[in-house]
């Protein structure tokens, strides 16, 4: 497994510990999904105005939100393993972690799982679809041992 890393923000050091919690976030969805771990991934960290204007331009909505997923188009995912890239707000993180009373890491790990996950072809939009991927999150934290 290859993840690129691209720290664009000052809200959060990303440590060595941080980027193989990552990389543990990946391998769990990748297990769960009895996927293989030939894959590359990048994941970049960012702040608010940053996140907000890739919503905009790319979602069209134009608000901050916690973390975007770009997945690569399905014939190229294929044939060369790349998942996309995720965009992770770390401003968010902070805030999200304290409103919910549990640590950065574990907002990371979430983050990092949910987006893996809209990586791999789940998304939200109906009651369904988001039954089942807050299943696969679970699942996903379970293996992990991280729980709220």
């Amino acid at each position: 497994m290859k993840i690129y890393y691209d720290d664009r923000q000052e809200d959060i050091e990303i440590t060595d510990e941080i980027k193989e919690l990552i990389k543990k976030s990946v391998k769990a969805v990748l297990k769960i999904e009895n996927l293989e771990e030939n894959v590359e991934v990048s994941v970049s960290f960012v702040g608010d105005d940053e996140i907000k204007g890739l919503n905009r331009d790319f979602r069209g909505v134009d608000k901050v939100t916690d973390v975007l997923s770009f997945p690569i188009d399905d014939e190229f995912m294929i044939e060369n393993k790349i998942l996309g890239d995720v965009i992770i707000n770390t401003k968010r993180v902070m805030e999200q972690a304290s409103e919910l009373g549990h640590t950065n890491e574990r907002e990371l790990s979430y983050l990092t799982v949910h987006s893996i996950l809209h990586l791999l072809g789940y998304d939200h939009m109906d009651e369904i679809e988001k039954r089942e991927m807050r299943e696969r999150e679970k699942l996903a934290m379970k293996e992990l041992s991280i729980y709220r």
